[in-house]
């Protein structure tokens, strides 16, 4: 089973107290970028990975979504969707993103906030998703930028005469990265932009747009403890689309 973070005590706690857990996606810096990225929501059929508090669904539905299936692998964050949310056309599911099964063509939009960063493998899912759109159907995601995710640097290693120098964990050194984000020991993967894009292009998406979100000048004269956000992106936000086809890979 996936890592379930979100349902350890400590995780949880200081989760809940980020303005993106307390306002909602008004609360999320990268919203106002991501939401150009959705196409129109009037009669979709939407599904929702990796929900958390249930704040996409409850929008899907104002914006004229026909249904949103939330899914998420940890009971706190459901239950506290589950609490917040009274429309019926919305309906939450425990689901391991790693084990995904869903109905084939049974979606026009997939949506995945800061999700699958924590996943060690991004490709089955994408095949997942991409037999459940219908033909032309979207995937609208974002994940930390990978030149956050990428330097957890550890030092410096040589060959066995020293004539040879490289970073332990740079940006192009795929894979695990622990850090202390809220609580100790918070497991996430770190994956190049190619290596993003690439598995989406190998899964039979075509990819729409990219944007790569940092401070904007407004926010950070608003806040401005922001300003290092400036120097580097903070997410990758990607919007893919399912072929204009009948057919879907097997």
């Amino acid at each position: 089973m996936a890592q379930n973070i979100y349902d350890r005590p400590d995780f949880f706690a200081g989760y809940s107290q980020l303005e993106r857990s307390v306002a909602g996606l008004s609360g999320a810096a990268e919203w106002p970028l991501l939401r150009p990225l959705l196409p129109a929501m009037a009669g979709l059929r939407v599904v929702d990975l990796g929900c958390g508090f249930g704040w996409f669904p409850r929008w899907a539905r104002t914006q004229g979504a026909a249904s949103v299936l939330g899914l998420d692998l940890s009971e706190n964050m459901l239950a506290r969707a589950r609490a917040m949310t009274t429309d019926a056309g919305i309906t939450y599911r425990r689901a391991d993103l790693e084990q995904l099964d869903l109905p084939e063509a049974g979606f026009d939009l997939a949506y995945s906030a800061l999700v699958l960063h924590y996943l060690p493998d991004i490709g089955p899912l994408l095949r997942t998703v991409r037999r459940a759109l219908v033909p032309g159907g979207r995937f609208v995601f974002s994940v930390e930028h990978p030149v956050l995710t990428a330097p957890v640097r550890q030092g410096w290693t040589t060959d066995a005469e020293g004539r040879h120098a490289w970073p332990i964990n740079g940006y192009l050194d795929e894979g695990v990265r622990t850090t202390d984000w809220l609580a100790p020991g918070v497991v996430k993967y770190h994956r190049t932009v190619a290596t993003v894009l690439n598995t989406l292009i190998q899964n039979d998406f075509v990819i729409a747009a990219v944007e790569e979100y940092g401070a904007t000048l407004e926010q950070v004269a608003a806040r401005p403890e922001w300003a290092r956000e400036r120097e580097r992106p903070l997410f990758l936000l990607v919007s893919a689309q399912a072929p204009r086809s009948d057919t879907n890979p097997a």
